[in-house]
């Protein structure tokens, strides 16, 4: 079941959709739930929502899994270059513009607004043990990041394609300054034509711009003591219609 809901990003002044996934019988018990919140909320449960047409099908998956939870999507800007802004931590100059990040507003957006709604108008475990987040691509790089530097209130990210290139220095220093619960865990994963072409020179599971960034950043993710899972997606692509065919992969290791 999927509820709706109107949000205000007072970021940016403007609504956005929340796109709620509810398990089946939630009406019919008491029973408490863990929460996932995931970027792109859009792109999760129905095709003809997506933006491209193709979502990842997360409500067919969650309604046939074994473990039962509540997943929060939320929508973003479709307006121009306003995504990049609202699920960027980091400002940067990109093809001609200059980004300026409402990334770590988002978060506050979710933890002080969003989380604390769905905590009381729902019925859910809130301590951040039961509380996950996740995304792809720039939304990829949102979940890692705010799994990082808000480990207190999310112990597990789904890191899905990140687009990890947009400040991987800055990145690495926030990783730097930060501590992590050793019982985080965090799953990452890359596909082999994410660029567009497959690698040619080298193995693309080790050799592109994306394995080395990924892998790299693994490294340091275990030396902080989280627990990692990387994924490499042969034949992956940037896109919805591969990324759910990895959504049992992260859902079964980050809820295991």
């Amino acid at each position: 079941m999927i509820e709706k809901r109107q949000m205000y990003y007072w970021p940016a002044g403007s609504e956005r959709t929340l796109h709620i996934y509810l398990p089946p019988g939630y009406y019919d018990s008491d029973e408490r739930y863990p929460v996932m919140y995931f970027f792109d909320g859009h792109n999760l449960f129905h095709d003809d929502e997506a933006t491209y047409g193709k979502s990842w099908g997360l409500e067919s998956f969650l309604d046939q899994w074994s473990k039962k939870m509540i997943v929060v999507g939320m929508e973003c800007s479709h307006t121009g270059n306003e995504r990049l802004a609202e699920y960027s931590p980091y400002d940067k100059r990109w093809q001609g513009h200059y980004v300026n990040a409402k990334g770590r507003e988002t978060f506050e957006w979710i933890i002080h607004d969003i989380k604390p709604m769905i905590d009381h108008d729902y019925r859910t475990y809130g301590h951040r043990e039961a509380t996950g987040i996740g995304g792809s691509s720039m939304g990829g790089l949102m979940s890692i990041w705010g799994v990082i530097c808000h480990n207190d209130v999310f112990s597990k990210a789904a890191v899905v394609s990140p687009g990890m290139f947009w400040n991987i220095g800055r990145l690495r220093n926030d990783l730097g300054v930060r501590w992590i619960s050793p019982d985080t865990r965090i799953y990452m994963s890359w596909g082999e034509i994410e660029s567009g072409k497959a690698a040619h020179n080298g193995n693309p599971e080790y050799d592109t711009r994306e394995a080395r960034s990924v892998r790299k950043f693994e490294r340091e993710l275990m030396a902080k003591g989280a627990s990692t899972y990387l994924y490499f997606q042969w034949g992956g692509r940037h896109c919805e219609a591969d990324w759910e065919k990895q959504v049992p992969v992260f859902m079964n290791y980050l809820w295991y």
